[in-house]
């Protein structure tokens, strides 16, 4: 059977409101590899034109999003947190190499963070991994890619702080 956004919010939102924090959000990215999984729903909500952002659903209970990602080239991220916010990402095509990162030093409105290299792994499609608040990461693409993301809230509304590698 084919997912439609709308279904797809219905059940992120019940499981996060069945289990708020990291156990609710790891429900969620099980939702999202099933839905990684479902070409109608990929068809649907892809295509050439998609931009490198496009909420597809913003919850007006909860404040999670939905988005769509697609980056038509190489594209490299610094490291960084999703502020007071988590994120799910899932691979839909292409694939992201993602590096994690280990706090140094706490970042400030001021002055960067500074991080040290920890682990780096691959979202191949079909992958979703889970970041809660405050886990530092850093994805590199080397191609185009298309990702699903889920964000905790709207990022686009959030100041984060930014971190160095050293």
């Amino acid at each position: 059977m084919a997912h439609t956004v709308e279904q797809f919010a219905t059940d992120c939102r019940n499981a996060l409101k069945a289990e708020p924090g990291p156990a609710g959000r790891e429900k969620v990215c099980k939702l999202l590899k099933e839905i990684l999984t479902d070409d109608q729903f990929i068809k649907t909500n892809f295509s050439d034109a998609t931009p490198e952002r496009q909420i597809l659903h913003e919850d007006p209970e909860l404040g999670f999003c939905i988005l769509a990602h697609q980056y038509k080239g190489p594209k490299e991220s610094p490291p960084h947190d999703h502020g007071h916010s988590w994120a799910i990402y899932g691979q839909v095509g292409g694939e992201t190499a993602m590096s994690d990162w280990e706090l140094v030093t706490p970042a400030a409105p001021d002055a960067p963070g500074k991080v040290k290299h920890k682990t780096k792994y691959k979202l191949t499609p079909g992958v979703a991994h889970l970041y809660n608040e405050g886990d530092l990461h850093s994805p590199s693409r080397a191609g185009p890619t298309r990702l699903l993301r889920i964000e905790g809230t709207n990022m686009e509304k959030v100041k984060r702080l930014k971190y160095e590698a050293v």
